[in-house]
């Protein structure tokens, strides 16, 4: 994995892609719906997520020059406004504590359908109005919500929108890994946001 140096050095490089005529167009992509993934080492988190709060203070800043809106999706803060929605939030709770957490995942699976998550997030982020979308908080999301699971529901959804998720773990080009520790056998298609 990289060093905290090499991925701040990716990271600097996210802003002048998000703004990109090849990134906002999918010009560069032959065809191909524009998902990217931007992947990092989970113990590099907190380092992420401060350079993500600034990246979109920026870029909502200059919004106004460039006319580009975007949705900044937290999947974590996601999950508990879907449950609020659905009334189970208080049940969600009362279930970890009295049976654990294999429990509640088993519990929340049919709730949290990724598909239905996907029509929850783009409806309140109304991201047809978005020139681009980003999610984050994934690591804090998991094993609840899974990665390729999110994304492939939301490749119907929001079209040819360009969407980045921010991913601790490892991606090839092919397969997520998460935390770069857990065997997946997910294949997945999309882009690296910066090599």
């Amino acid at each position: 994995m990289q060093t905290l140096q090499q991925l701040q050095q990716r990271l600097n490089q996210v802003q002048d892609r998000l703004e990109s005529e090849a990134f906002l167009t999918n010009k560069e992509l032959g065809g191909e719906i524009g998902f990217y993934i931007f992947d990092y080492a989970p113990e590099h988190e907190l380092a992420v997520r401060e350079h993500l709060a600034q990246l979109a203070k920026k870029l909502e800043s200059r919004s106004e020059f460039t006319g580009k809106r975007f949705a900044n999706i937290n999947l974590f803060e996601m999950v508990i406004e879907f449950l609020k929605h659905q009334s189970l939030l208080q049940d969600a709770y009362e279930m970890h504590m009295s049976d654990g957490d294999d429990a509640l995942f088993e519990a929340l699976e049919g709730p949290l359908d990724h598909n239905l998550f996907a029509d929850f997030i783009v409806d309140k982020h109304e991201v047809n109005t978005c020139d681009f979308i980003l999610i984050t908080g994934l690591g804090s999301a998991w094993p609840v919500i899974r990665g390729h699971g999110l994304l492939n529901a939301l490749h119907a959804k929001v079209g040819n929108k360009p969407t980045v998720m921010f991913y601790p773990g490892e991606y090839d080009g092919a397969a997520l890994k998460p935390f770069g520790r857990i065997e997946s056998n997910n294949y997945y298609r999309a882009f690296k946001l910066v090599s």
